[in-house]
Parts: structure tokens; sequence; C-alpha cells
């Protein structure tokens, strides 16, 4: 399985890649079909209140899941994301 974790204008820490691979691990026990992961994330402006942005794609097969939320922490926008992206595979499934 192909397995990419961007990071744009901030370093990522183990905490946050350990959660991240946490949550993944959790998807791809829903589906087991998915062969590619790519999380994309992102500090907006660092003024501004819900500036941490995450984007995630998941390929399958035949299908092509993506989100991509914001808020004020990355642990609060990968929760919000994974929600969205189990939503999609359970319904498909």
């Amino acid at each position: 399985m192909n397995y990419q974790i961007q990071s744009i204008h901030f370093s990522l820490n183990k905490k946050l890649k350990f959660l991240i691979n946490k949550k993944i691990n959790k998807l791809l026990s829903i589906n087991e079909r998915i062969n590619s992961v790519s999380v994309y994330m992102k500090i907006e402006k660092k003024s501004t209140f819900n500036n941490k942005l995450i984007e995630i794609k998941l390929n399958a097969p035949n299908f092509k899941f993506f989100a991509k939320k914001q808020a004020n922490s990355f642990e609060k926008s990968v929760d919000l994301v994974f929600r969205a992206l189990r939503k999609q595979i359970l319904k498909i499934k």
C-alpha cells in the first residue's frame, strides 16, 4: 500500500503521526481494498482561529474517497476528516 503524509508550513511530530496512522488503520479494517492513502496537512494563516487544514484521499480499485476539514487544532481536524471518510466508506459498503 502506498502511504504518504505531507505537511506544509510546519514539521509533523510523532504524536500527530501516530494519531493519523491509528485512524487510517481503523479505516483499512473497514475496507481492505484501499491501496493508497495521501494525507495533506497545512496551516492556512497563523493569525486566524480555525487555520489547521487536513485533506485525505483514499484510493480503492473502483472508488476514491476524499475529505477535507479545517479546525483550530490538527487533532480536531483529523477527527473530523476521519468521521467523514468513515461515513463515505460505510455508505459504499
